[in-house]
């Protein structure tokens, strides 16, 4: 295999590696920034890539991974071995496998992406780490926090790097905010909104609710489980505390269809969560039903309110009137659609340039942590943040298992 590098835990990684991102992927993303440490030239010329599970995520995964320069995707697995012989054929990897022992034995690979059903995390991750791979998991990392324990301390105890996938800290609109934060644009951080939509009606979300044995139905937190790491890993950026005070309500707001194998009340599809930490406090919504679906932040600081909106890409503030009176009033509003009309002009440039798709977080994402493994620098993803989204989690499961969801 490839050289192996100890991922270095509780550290938050860097972000500023320059990443060219493709629509129709005309040219391969140089993870490494053009650049090689002299100690690996030569000695992992190309990261042998395997990715297990061949769902609707894995699709994702296989389209970035071969749009990085120096990966090769080596073979995909899936237990139904029809679908991991179409999904190789789809993207032109070479070996196709059912049973996940028998790929680590064959191929021998640098990292794994395994982007199965949270059930199966755990076994998977333990059994990449223990054969040398580093691992990018699919989230929720596990089905609980002791579960997210086991596959990070058996990360560090194999000496191999560990990320997961907490795409949309990666998205451009995220990075540029950061940026802003650290410039003292925002100042301190007081508190944080979150609005996180999701469809219903869309193909995944359609195929749960059609299905009683989907594994959705199988979490311990349902649907609500299996998204809501992402608005929590936004939300917890901010905390310095790693257990803050929760207070977590979820309801359905659904009725139950005609023929539906399941009680809507077994299906909260509205969440409403309070956090306090000892220096920023959060309010987190998850709705499935509130239309336009939309995903942003708001934060409040003690220099301005920003407005970072992840479906158009912008960065917006609400700064204090610069004139006294009815014409500083007057002006705000041509204020906020001066920098809506400066951010799309962004983005138009982005896009000419193949820069402004759906999954540019995750392949900044994978970049970041192929640049870790082979040029020995920080994880993208700490492994204190996986923990702390992880507890954060647990505890709102828990709350929504002790005070079942209302009608």
């Amino acid at each position: 295999m490839g050289a192996r590098c100890q991922a270095p835990a509780f550290e938050v990684g860097s972000e500023r590696l320059k990443v060219w991102y493709h629509v129709r992927r005309p040219y391969r993303t140089d993870f490494t920034g053009g650049f090689r440490s002299s100690a690996l030239r030569g000695v992992c010329d190309m990261l042998k890539v395997a990715l297990v599970g061949c769902g609707r995520a894995a699709e994702l995964h296989a389209v970035e991974i071969q749009a990085m320069r120096q990966a090769q995707m080596v073979a995909v697995c899936d237990r139904e071995p029809l679908m991991a012989e179409q999904f190789a054929a789809r993207h032109k990897i070479p070996r196709f496998y059912a049973d996940f022992s028998k790929l680590l034995a064959a191929e021998r690979p640098d990292v794994v992406h395994i982007a199965t059903p949270p059930q199966t995390h755990l076994a998977l991750a333990i059994e990449s780490a223990e054969a040398g791979c580093h691992i990018f998991l699919e989230k929720p990392l596990g089905l609980d926090l002791p579960e997210a324990n086991r596959i990070i301390d058996c990360a560090i105890a194999s000496q191999v790097k560990l990320t997961t996938g907490y795409t949309h800290k990666f998205d451009p609109v995220a990075r540029m905010m950061r940026q802003l934060i650290r410039e003292g644009v925002l100042g301190e951080p007081l508190y944080v909104d979150s609005y996180f939509g999701y469809d219903l009606d869309g193909a995944f979300g359609a195929s749960v609710l059609a299905d009683s044995s989907h594994w959705v139905h199988a979490l311990p937190g349902k649907l609500i489980q299996n998204v809501i790491d992402h608005p929590l890993s936004e939300v917890a950026e901010f905390l310095t505390d790693s257990r803050p005070a929760i207070r977590a309500y979820a309801y359905r707001r659904r009725d139950c269809a005609e023929g539906q194998p399941f009680s809507p009340a077994e299906f909260p599809d509205e969440l409403r969560v309070m956090v306090t930490g000892e220096n920023v406090s959060a309010n987190l919504t998850f709705s499935s039903h509130a239309r336009p679906v939309g995903h942003e932040l708001i934060l409040l600081g003690t220099h301005n309110t920003m407005h970072v909106d992840f479906v158009s890409e912008v960065v917006t503030f609400k700064s204090p009137p610069r004139h006294r009176g009815s014409l500083g009033r007057l002006v705000l509003p041509f204020n906020q659609a001066g920098q809506y009309l400066q951010g799309a002009g962004k983005n138009v440039a982005r896009f000419f340039r193949s820069e402004f798709y759906y999954s540019a977080g995750l392949n900044f994402l994978i970049s970041l942590f192929y640049r870790s493994i082979t040029d020995g620098v920080t994880i993208p993803i700490s492994y204190a943040h996986m923990r702390r989204v992880a507890a954060m989690t647990d505890e709102i499961v828990r709350q929504l298992q002790t005070a079942p969801a209302g009608d």
